[in-house]
């Protein structure tokens, strides 16, 4: 590939002139290759780089740590990981997040690094944020609606979007300039403990993906002949225990990735429709988020009545839509919040569940606050008297009564027009 090239295509776009810019720093190709163009192309006096441990794992951030110092920079460090499981994640949680088949994960992270990266950036007297987002994605939107909210004077740098740079572009920069990189696939992962991304946006449509690539999956032919048994408890709508040891979010979800994972449960292979209504195929593996929103949306209809449940699936559907276009502090999904937050309280059980070559079979459940009376609902029970439902299903039937005579009087109708 031509460098020169790509440089003379760099070289034709106008970017404003700043001082200090705070740059989201992942250690990835994209964040990489933003502190070469601060320094090359924008040509910034400082860059304050910062790193946001969402729960990525030790292993990414050491390779971060590793890429920062052969960047020359020393990147702040924040740990989120806490208010990302135990605010965000309960929240999914909570919300059955389902965007179209996509457990909310990437736009949640997105929106969280972007606020605190905006809260620092102000902080530190920048005057300028940057982020690694491509112009045909999704995460360009979510970051910007967040550095917008939290720091609306702040110029927001976007260059791979900005330079219409393609992947193999900036792969010729990098080489050209000593950035390293490490990605293993092209378009590389994003990793939470919620949900991985696999090549977001760089899956062909009939690419086969190779075993090598899952980081918790082993694909259900390979999965283990013998199932494999787990425990899980509820408390108002959220894991708190998992085989009978009460632990956070945090420690739950990576444990139950690993043990789900195993068993051949997580693999998403989804035609995903993004913000800009343009379809990408997109590769997930999320085995915990698996588990445990199957047993929430069953705990739900056990917990809740009939018209909170029907009502909360289009809420929920509200609340992914939102999270996923990048309006996490929108007003509209502050009061759908509110309202989730309000059915969770019935909400609490624990199951007994068989995981077996990517199938999820519930064993046992015990419901102490849940809604299902057998004493009264079972025919084998004589929790009350049919006999009362006689005039009961006279009334309910009424309505047909009225509208079998319509019909006789509609048959007329049309016979005598037609005769006449």
């Amino acid at each position: 590939m031509d460098i020169n090239a790509i440089l003379k295509k760099i070289d034709a776009v106008d970017t404003p002139q700043l001082k200090r810019v705070a740059l989201a720093f992942s250690g990835g190709l994209d964040s990489s290759l933003g502190v070469e163009l601060l320094r090359r192309k924008y040509r910034v006096e400082e860059i304050v780089p910062i790193t946001i441990d969402v729960g990525q794992g030790e292993a990414e951030l050491q390779e971060c740590r590793e890429k920062a110092e052969a960047l020359g920079i020393e990147p702040i460090f924040i740990d989120a990981t806490e208010e990302f499981t135990e605010d965000w994640v309960a929240l999914a949680i909570r919300a059955n997040s389902d965007y179209n088949g996509y457990p909310v994960s990437t736009s949640m992270t997105r929106q969280l690094v972007a606020r605190i990266v905006a809260l620092e950036a102000r902080k530190r007297g920048c005057d300028g944020v940057m982020e690694g987002s491509t112009g045909k994605g999704n995460d360009q939107y979510r970051m910007h609606n967040v550095f917008k909210f939290f720091a609306p004077e702040l110029e927001v740098l976007v260059p791979v979007r900005d330079f219409d740079l393609t992947r193999q572009e900036e792969r010729a920069l990098c080489e050209a300039w000593g950035v390293p990189v490490t990605e293993q696939i092209s378009g590389g992962d994003d990793k939470t403990m919620w949900c991985r991304s696999i090549a977001s946006g760089a899956v062909d449509l009939n690419q086969e993906i190779p075993d090598w690539v899952w980081l918790w999956l082993t694909p259900p032919e390979k999965a283990p002949d013998t199932s494999t048994e787990i425990e899980l408890h509820f408390e108002n709508g959220v894991p708190t225990a998992l085989n009978g040891r009460q632990m956070p979010l945090g420690e739950l979800v990576p444990e139950l990735n690993t043990i789900a994972g195993a068993a051949g449960i997580g693999l998403i292979d989804m035609f995903e429709d993004g913000i800009m209504d343009l379809k990408s195929r997109e590769i997930y593996e999320a085995p915990a988020a698996h588990v445990i929103l199957k047993l929430h949306r069953d705990l739900e209809q056990a917990s809740l009545p009939k018209d909170t449940i029907q009502f909360k699936k289009t809420v929920d559907a509200k609340w992914a839509f939102l999270t996923y276009h990048g309006m996490w502090y929108h007003p509209l999904k502050t009061a759908l919040d509110a309202f989730i937050e309000a059915t969770q309280a019935p909400v609490n059980g624990k199951y007994r569940v068989q995981l077996y070559k990517g199938n999820i079979t519930i064993m046992q459940r015990d419901l102490p606050t849940s809604l299902f009376s057998a004493e009264i609902r079972s025919i084998k029970s004589s929790g009350f008297n049919q006999q009362i439902c006689r005039d009961a299903a006279k009334i309910r039937g009424l309505p047909f009564e009225i509208l079998a005579k319509q019909q006789k009087a509609l048959d007329k109708y049309n016979s005598n027009d037609s005769e006449g």
